[in-house]
């Protein structure tokens, strides 16, 4: 699957794309039906939303006798990964790990989860620092100020 670097979506087209994602192809009309389930938003503008996203290359098109079925190159997990990786970029690298703790502090992880994040983490111990390096410009953080 791709990975997206620089799409930005709404709010409410993540709403859409999760039912691209959960379907892999289908029509407006049954997107549409889904989210008449979770939101009061009349058929126009689940429309007005799925254009979007074609617009801006999320979504492909393909017609079906008289109507579109719409789908997706990107996977939902690798969509999530880029935007991760993306926000992770913007923060200081000393501020990462406490980013990940108070993820990990707010979410139900199952058994399974919790395997894997403890083997990750023996792994990283091998690798760990005293002090991750700074990686700001005077002015972007407090880091300097503080060592």
């Amino acid at each position: 699957m791709a990975i997206l670097t620089d799409t930005k979506i709404t709010d409410s087209e993540w709403e859409v794309m999760r039912v691209v994602w959960a379907n892999q192809e289908v029509t407006s009309k049954e997107i549409i039906e889904v989210l008449e389930q979770k939101k009061d938003w009349k058929p126009a503008t689940t429309k007005t939303f799925i254009g979007r996203l074609v617009k801006k290359a999320m979504l492909n098109t393909k017609k079906a006798g008289n109507k579109y079925l719409y789908s997706t190159d990107v996977s939902e997990t690798d969509f999530v990964k880029s935007m991760l990786n993306e926000l992770f970029d913007n923060i200081c690298d000393r501020q990462k790990g406490e980013m990940i703790a108070y993820l990990l502090s707010q979410i139900t992880l199952s058994f399974a989860d919790l395997e894997k994040i403890e083997s990750i983490l023996n792994k990283k111990r091998k690798q760990a620092v005293h002090l991750v390096p700074c990686n700001c410009i005077p002015g972007q953080c407090h880091c300097k100020i503080i060592e």
